[in-house]
């Protein structure tokens, strides 16, 4: 019993960043856009946190200079996506490529190092009174990062925005058909722009957490292609942010089933191996390609253009 709690308390720990790089996705895509720059994203959140807190002293202070870092990046990619119709999928991946080498240029710069930053302020954990209470719920969530609670309300207000108000019937319209979209007098790009650098913004958070809110320092190239697996989550959760993010516990326990792997007698290569070939496993036995926007990685022309 003990081993369960503990598998299943270290997927929840591990599938945080996972889901928040998986909200992201899901609000870029339904607005029509490809988010292969996750990865980029999460990484420029992860050393921007690290940065915040460096420069202020404050955990909480990084995380809003990771945020805004995230909306930056997001603006990069909307404007090679849209305005200049670059290729979604080639535009993402050197978004990827310029986030790891920039992180590695300014680790330089600032800590003279290229492998990692030093020890900063971190998050912490919280712990939730009524919850340790609970017997299971005390050993999986009763003491746990701030930004878990975070996480469900991002999800939920991601819902809530795209499923229960005007500006999110218009961007998933976007999403399936944006020809109709701005022939009915919705700024197609206005959307997609605000979209991408919402994204941006969850993405940093997830890769804010792999810094300050796990390890309290930067690593080089520390995101490890959650970005990519994060995409794979999106396609399993059928672009529904809560099943989305309900997905992400698949690689959390891959993980943390990794982690508990390592103390036996197999060969490590095959451990480290487990969470990456259980996602692809997922994307083989995906149905749910019905349910994707369906004019996601078109572009999008105004009339005039």
């Amino acid at each position: 019993m003990d081993f369960v709690l503990n598998l299943l308390a270290g997927a929840i720990r591990v599938t945080i960043p996972i889901a928040f790089a998986a909200l992201a996705g899901v609000l870029s895509e339904r607005s029509g856009v490809i988010n292969m720059g996750l990865e980029g994203m999460m990484l420029m959140g992860s050393f921007f946190g690290v940065v915040g807190s460096y420069l202020t002293g404050n955990a909480w202070l990084g995380l809003l200079v990771a945020m805004a870092a995230g909306a930056v990046v997001g603006l990069f990619m909307a404007v090679f996506t849209i305005s200049f119709k670059c290729e979604h999928m080639l535009a993402g991946v050197g978004i990827n490529i310029l986030a790891s080498g920039l992180s590695i240029v300014l680790l330089q710069m600032i800590w003279e190092t290229r492998g990692k930053s030093s020890i900063v302020e971190g998050l912490g954990v919280v712990s939730a009174p009524l919850l340790n209470r609970i017997p299971v719920v005390r050993e999986l969530i009763g003491t746990v990062s701030p930004m878990f609670y975070l996480l469900l309300v991002c999800v939920f207000l991601v819902w809530i925005v795209l499923y229960h108000m005007p500006v999110g019937l218009r961007v998933r319209v976007i999403g399936d058909n944006p020809f109709m979209a701005g022939s009915m007098g919705i700024k197609v790009y206005k959307y997609q722009y605000i979209s991408l650098m919402v994204s941006g913004m969850l993405a940093a958070m997830g890769g804010a957490y792999l810094s300050i809110g796990d390890i309290n320092m930067f690593s080089k190239d520390m995101v490890s292609g959650r970005g990519y697996i994060a995409l794979s989550m999106v396609i399993l959760g059928g672009w529904h942010p809560v099943k989305v993010a309900a997905c992400g516990l698949i690689y959390g326990l891959a993980q943390s089933l990794q982690f508990r792997l390592q103390t036996v007698e197999i060969p490590p290569q095959l451990v480290q191996m487990l969470p990456y070939v259980i996602t692809i496993l997922v994307l083989i036995f995906a149905r749910n390609r019905s349910k994707a926007p369906a004019m996601e990685g078109v572009h999008y022309y105004q009339k005039g253009e």
